[in-house]
């Protein structure tokens, strides 16, 4: 059987992020899968060495770059509109649903167990993919700002707020640790403490 899975995933560098927002550099879903992906294997790195954690950090990683592929189907629905009322969050996470069963659909029958899992992340590890979907988010507002988009400067505040609503000690400790780094420039980062 002939399978358009991974051609529609390769659909992903063709949807674009922030779309109500003028961006001095566009962003799209796969590049920022792949940050999102990254960002969650860090924090269940920390929370599993730090915080006493035991959180499968490769199976989330997998997961996390995996989170957003619906939107090949769906677009990306600004956070504005997705989050305005709770009849359209849960519509649209309806609509969401239905577009990864799609996904599924595509790949041939003895694969789909091993992909229905990615989508379907425990509990733990979705709170995690969830607080690196919000540092990514983070680390664009911050790159927009510093590059003197005005644009992004009330996103980074409530995305900063939303972060730390969570609660979640190993986004605190990446925040504390990693995220001012995105301010500088490249050869202030070579630059050893």
């Amino acid at each position: 059987m002939k399978s358009h899975f991974y051609a529609m995933l390769s659909r992903m560098k063709n949807i674009y992020r922030w779309g109500l927002m003028r961006n001095t550099r566009n962003e799209n879903l796969s590049e920022h899968s792949l940050e999102v992906a990254v960002i969650a294997h860090a924090l269940a790195v920390i929370k599993n060495r730090r915080l006493g954690g035991s959180v499968d950090a490769n199976a989330i990683a997998a997961a996390a770059l995996f989170h957003d592929t619906s939107e090949i189907i769906t677009g990306d629905m600004p956070t504005p509109v997705k989050y305005y009322n709770a009849d359209i969050k849960s519509a649209y996470k309806d609509i969401e649903g239905v577009a990864r069963e799609k996904l599924i659909s595509l790949l041939p029958e003895d694969l789909r167990d091993d992909y229905k899992k990615l989508y379907s992340p425990d509990t733990q590890s979705e709170i995690i993919i969830k607080a690196a979907d919000k540092i990514s988010a983070l680390i664009k507002c911050i790159e927009e700002t510093v590059s003197g988009n005005r644009e992004f400067e009330e996103a980074k505040k409530s995305t900063l707020k939303a972060i730390k609503e969570m609660r979640l000690p190993e986004a605190e400790i990446f925040l504390d640790e990693f995220i001012d780094s995105f301010y500088l420039p490249i050869d202030d980062m070579k630059q050893r403490d």
